[in-house]
């Protein structure tokens, strides 16, 4: 009953190339999941196939095991991404709640996976508006990417917990949202290079800066009631992998604006290959 259970919640799409063109050739999805695949998004020049997924009742419930699998065969671009924010609601009996995605990812082919933020209620995750302010009880993210199925090429977890020692408001001080890029394979390997460049620029600037910097783009600087002065957004890069393969962008800000902002900036290299640049949708 538990494997027929779990293999209920799965989602499933696979994207292959049908007369020269990338196509969905297979998807299903079932409660508490749903697939929905737009007939354009973006320039007709694009060969992308977009994949938006959602979840029922608008979030992640209690005890809710989420899976998705997700195949672009040689040659394909896909793009999978979401309309909102994933709202993670409350923990009832301490039932945990989880998202897999599972990805593979076929020669000279390109996805791109670009979700809006996990927005998670108190008791799962705070929500500054409403002054739930990392009032989360605990949070975990895992991020492995391989190589022919089983090299390990990047290898990477996040846990905050407020479990272990001082509150995890208290470690993230003013800082309400934390972000991730990671970018890998030889197809862009341009952008990867570019972003880098862009990283370094951008952080030279906050540590040369004056605190009486005022607001002149994403990477203006707070300041603080007590302490030294602190950019509303800082970001860090290092490359992994054989040859700098891949690498992997950090960002922490003060507001999810602003993420988005360094987003747009330093993402719009991918329209060429998705038709649109991610998170330049209305109300983004």
């Amino acid at each position: 009953m538990e494997g027929e259970e779990e293999e209920r919640k799965k989602g499933r799409a696979v994207v292959e190339m049908v007369g020269g063109k990338s196509t969905v050739t297979r998807c299903f999805s079932c409660y508490p999941l749903k697939l929905i695949f737009p007939n354009k998004v973006g320039s007709s020049k694009s060969d992308a196939v977009w994949i938006y997924a959602l979840s029922y009742g608008g979030g992640i419930v209690s005890g809710d095991q989420i899976s998705l699998e997700i195949s672009v065969g040689d040659g394909c671009t896909a793009a999978l991404t979401t309309q909102a924010s994933t709202k993670v609601y409350k923990s009832v009996d301490s039932k945990c709640s989880e998202q897999f995605l599972e990805a593979r990812v076929g020669r000279n082919a390109l996805l791109a996976v670009i979700p809006d933020p996990v927005t998670c209620f108190s008791t799962a995750s705070g929500r500054h508006e409403s002054g739930e302010r990392w009032e989360f009880d605990r949070y975990k993210s895992t991020n492995h990417i391989y190589l022919d199925g089983d090299q390990p090429l990047f290898l990477d977890s996040v846990l905050l917990d407020k479990g272990c020692g001082a509150s995890v408001a208290e470690l993230m001080q003013e800082y309400q949202v934390m972000a991730m890029v990671i970018i890998s394979g030889p197809k862009l390997k341009d952008l990867r290079c570019q972003l880098q460049e862009e990283v370094k620029q951008m952080m030279s600037r906050h540590l040369r800066s004056s605190p009486d910097t005022t607001n002149r783009s994403h990477h203006v600087r707070s300041e603080p009631r007590h302490g030294p002065t602190r950019p509303l957004l800082i970001a860090s890069c290092s490359t992994f992998g054989p040859q700098a393969l891949g690498m992997v962008v950090r960002v922490a800000a003060v507001m999810t604006e602003s993420v988005y902002m360094f987003l747009r900036q330093h993402l719009a290299a991918l329209k060429p290959f998705l038709g649109a640049s991610p998170y330049c949708q209305a109300g983004r």
